[in-house]
């Protein structure tokens, strides 16, 4: 077969990707470096831009060799406003950000978002978040956290480990099975549940949670949305917060976390299922929810996001997050997905929570390889293989 016949078409996702095709084929170190920025391709969206805002960022991506997109009628003012897509390499998208800033309409200020936005996406290599109990290392592999519900209503495991005993014993035992965190929940969140007073939410956690500080060598999160009971745990000695609200449940939550400078786990949630555009909104929301807790004190590298699978989602909503994961990146956290037995999997599959390990298993290795960093989970010796296997796929760790 001859040269002609024969062509490969490789997605680049990324720069190290880009990098060792270039160097699988001879190209030199120098040659590798200016390459790389052509190499990369982007999609960017903007909502609402003003019209006239809209143009004259058309005529510069175009001048430089790319592309944008956006609501017909704009160029001739029949619109006031659009939404943008703009279609660019990295270079091409370098030499609009350094020319941004010579316009008007707020143009000056995009140039930065637009910058920030790519040093985020790209940010690579090697994180860490501090714990009491020790460091979490993100990067080199996925993280596993284990989940324990001492609620006697829980959709997954039916009050199971309401008894503490039970509990403890179950922490242990996950732990044993590979758990890099245990996750503990003291008021059930699935579909339809009846809030729990704070004062009952600690009368569950309390007795757990002093034993498993002195007994669990891997750190600890508690699952509230409630700043009394975040604080209660902290002062006992828990090492992160998993908030599903995002600091907005609870006016004082971001104060608290940051006082105490803990890890905290932010979660996209909503009352309702009506979204204008799914992915934009949840970014959004995510980007404010860490803007609040910044400036309440919590140091930037101790945060994580979660985009909230089933909640405030309908059952196509989550089907599309979960195929759009990768986009998440833009806010520079690591990631945290939980889909463990929820309804996503029981309405594809027409199975009960107690038999959806293999559709858990399908949504944590989709979401490995679109970047994500820590997995939420019921089934931990299962999925510690799962993504063991993923991860040598995706990062090369065997």
């Amino acid at each position: 077969m001859s040269w002609q016949e024969t062509i490969e078409i490789i997605s680049v996702l990324d720069a190290a990707t880009a990098q060792k095709l270039m160097k699988e084929i001879g190209v030199e170190g120098r040659g590798i470096e200016l390459m790389v920025p052509k190499a990369l391709h982007y999609c960017l969206k903007l909502k609402d831009v003003p019209a006239r805002a809209a143009n004259i960022l058309k005529q510069e991506i175009l001048a430089r060799g790319g592309e944008a997109a956006m609501a017909a009628g704009v160029a001739g003012w029949a619109v006031d406003s659009t939404d943008v897509l703009i279609f660019a390499t990295r270079r091409q998208l370098e030499l609009l950000v350094e020319k941004l800033p010579q316009q008007y309409f707020g143009l000056g200020k995009l140039a930065n978002t637009i910058q920030d936005a790519l040093d985020k996406w790209e940010k690579t290599g090697i994180k860490e978040i501090k714990c009491p109990r020790g460091p979490l290392i993100l990067g080199r592999r996925t993280l596993v956290m284990g989940i324990i519900n001492v609620t006697p209503d829980s959709f997954s495991d039916g009050g199971r480990f309401f008894d503490p005993g039970a509990a403890v014993e179950h922490a242990h035992r996950l732990v044993e099975e590979g758990a890099d965190i245990i996750d503990i929940g003291g008021e059930s969140t699935r579909p339809g549940h009846e809030p729990v007073p704070a004062e009952e939410e600690w009368h569950r956690l309390e007795p757990v949670l002093k034993r498993l500080v002195a007994e669990i060598k891997v750190p600890i999160s508690v699952d509230t949305y409630k700043s009394i009971t975040a604080r209660r745990a902290l002062d006992l000695g828990v090492d992160i917060i998993n908030d599903i609200w995002g600091c907005r449940g609870d006016a004082d939550m971001a104060a608290v976390c940051g006082r105490y400078g803990v890890p905290v786990i932010i979660m996209h949630n909503q009352q309702g299922t009506a979204y204008r555009d799914l992915m934009f909104e949840i970014l959004a929301f995510l980007q404010e929810s860490i803007r609040l807790a910044e400036e309440n004190g919590v140091p930037p590298t101790q945060i994580i996001i979660d985009p909230g699978i089933g909640f405030g989602k309908d059952y196509y909503q989550n089907l599309q997050i979960m195929g759009r994961l990768g986009e998440l990146k833009v806010l520079g956290k690591p990631i945290l997905l939980g889909t463990s037995r929820k309804s996503l999997i029981g309405k594809t599959l027409d199975l009960p929570a107690d038999q959806r390990l293999e559709g858990t298993a399908a949504t944590v290795a989709l979401g490995i390889t679109q970047g994500i960093d820590i997995i939420r989970v019921h089934d931990v010796k299962a999925m510690v293989r799962v993504a063991r296997m993923a991860d040598a796929i995706v990062r090369g760790v065997n």
